[in-house]
């Protein structure tokens, strides 16, 4: 059996109870550079065969994969196997090959990021939808980054970007955003070097043009964390409320006249 695993953001508690166990069963690691944390790692068996698959194409991967397929074999990705991650190709592979396999999702960087600043991405009245996306460079995104940007009641949090924040700014002040729309960088969320920047779309290259590794861009009015009307699953509706306190003045009345 062949086990996608999500190794989560960064921080390796953030790994799933059962995607622990897998790792410490597994015959065969194939796990994704530096981008995985070595304390993940130091969960394999010591006589499990672990190999690093930066720098791999994909018949290399496949060559790996199929080599152990008979084995208990962990495939490990960073945050989940669902976003950014190649899995379709490998997992279309693998049917093709008849070979079993099983998905152990995991934390992705978005929600990491999330959580190490204390921040929710549906703010009523501000924002119910959250578009998880790239800034199309070298790697084509069918979708125009003006359809993205489009959606200004969105919270938006932009991954494998952090290159390409010029293109994002440029595009955003184009699109009438205001140049005081916040934009806050998350490099490597939940790492133990984690580091935040918080700016505006206007100035925050400033802060984070050192920044070549791994890091997350979230932009939007969500960011100041304000509702602009109250959740009604919280708040007793108001009509309610007032037919509340008429029926029982009501009442009142009905007691005072015997």
């Amino acid at each position: 059996m062949i086990y996608f695993i999500g190794a989560g953001p960064g921080d390796p508690d953030l790994v799933t109870v059962k995607a622990q166990k897998i790792l410490q069963k597994a015959d065969a690691v194939l796990y994704t550079g530096s981008l995985v944390p070595k304390e993940v790692l130091s969960w394999c068996k010591e006589d499990a065969i672990v190999e690093d698959s930066q720098g791999m194409k994909y018949p290399e991967i496949f060559e790996f994969l199929e080599k152990h397929q008979d084995k208990l074999v962990a495939r490990v990705h960073t945050g989940d196997p669902s976003i950014y991650s190649t899995i379709a190709k490998q997992i279309e592979h693998l049917k093709e090959q008849n070979i079993e396999y099983s998905v152990i999702p995991g934390i992705t960087a978005a929600f990491g990021a999330a959580a190490s600043l204390g921040i929710e991405y549906t703010i009523p009245g501000v924002s119910q939808t959250v578009i998880l996306s790239r800034v199309e460079g070298k790697t084509p995104n069918p979708e125009k980054l003006e359809n993205i940007l489009a959606c200004k009641n969105s919270s938006l949090a932009f991954y494998l970007s952090i290159l390409l924040l010029k293109k994002l700014k440029k595009t955003a002040l184009e699109m009438d955003y205001s140049s005081d729309t916040p934009c806050w960088v998350v490099e490597k969320a939940t790492w133990a070097e984690e580091k935040i920047y918080k700016g505006t779309i206007s100035d925050i290259h400033e802060q984070v043009g050192h920044i070549r590794g791994v890091a997350l861009i979230l932009f939007g009015d969500y960011l100041h964390q304000k509702e602009t009307e109250e959740s009604h699953l919280y708040v007793k509706p108001l009509v309610k409320e007032v037919e509340a306190k008429k029926e029982e003045r009501k009442k009142k009345k009905e007691e005072a006249n015997g």
